[in-house]
């Protein structure tokens, strides 16, 4: 069985290491290339891996950043031509945008630094229809966003706040009450949205009240279609419009 294909979080990964070396020093006995083929074990994307040995080990590792000299106008070699569509795409999203691919790093390697957020992050599932491989960020700091969503004693909190204020608890983007459409069956529920840009995100990262929004179901995932880039007004005023 082959092992998966290589996630957006990881290519940014290798890209990001791919633009800090020369060309000569892409092979897997290079230290930095062994690294990060330890790092990418540890991310908390891949709950099985079918070959263990082979998943993202050095010679791996060395033919994925093989694969950007291919697309690199800069390199007047031939490279491996076997890059994804995936690999091109995030290749030509950060070509010229060096900063935001290091930050975006940086943030990964945060993560999967910590002792517990990736066993954690584990048991945040995959989106059904795969979008979460076109979120801007990734993956791993998507998680990272769910799992802050999640932390049932702030999210209590926020919601006895709001109650204690209003008498209810409405959607913030398109005000829909779930206690009055479905009676007591719906007293006191919602779901909490937060509310900081993915790539504000880190593993210290803490959760306030007030980084959170209160949200319809509908609502919430229409905004996690967006994450990096809808904001709960935003989407407020795109449901007005």
């Amino acid at each position: 069985m082959r092992n998966p294909p290589w996630h957006r979080d990881e290519i940014i990964l290798a890209l990001d290491l791919y633009s800090r070396l020369e060309p000569g020093q892409i092979h897997a006995r290079n230290p930095e290339i062994q690294e990060l083929s330890r790092l990418l074990n540890r991310l908390p994307i891949f709950n099985e891996r079918p070959d263990e040995v082979k998943f993202r080990n050095p010679n791996g590792v060395g033919l994925k950043l093989s694969n950007f000299l291919a697309l690199d106008s800069t390199y007047h070699g031939k490279g491996m031509q076997s890059f994804s569509q995936l690999d091109k795409k995030v290749f030509i999203e950060f070509e010229f945008d060096t900063e935001k691919l290091h930050q975006l790093a940086k943030h990964i390697k945060t993560i999967a630094a910590d002792p517990e957020l990736p066993n954690q992050l584990y048991l945040i599932p995959e989106e059904e229809d795969g979008e979460i491989n076109e979120v801007q960020e990734g993956a791993v700091i998507y998680k990272l966003h769910k799992f802050r969503e999640r932390d049932l004693n702030i999210v209590v909190q926020k919601k006895c706040n709001v109650f204690a204020q209003a008498g209810k608890l409405l959607c913030e983007a398109c005000e829909f009450d779930f206690n009055a459409k479905y009676g007591e069956l719906g007293f006191n529920y919602i779901e909490c949205h937060h509310r900081t840009p993915l790539a504000d995100f880190t593993s210290t990262s803490k959760t306030t009240i007030n980084d959170l929004a209160l949200v319809c179901s509908n609502c919430h995932r229409m905004l996690h279609r967006k994450t990096d880039r809808l904001s709960v007004e935003g989407l407020r005023r795109l449901i007005a419009s």
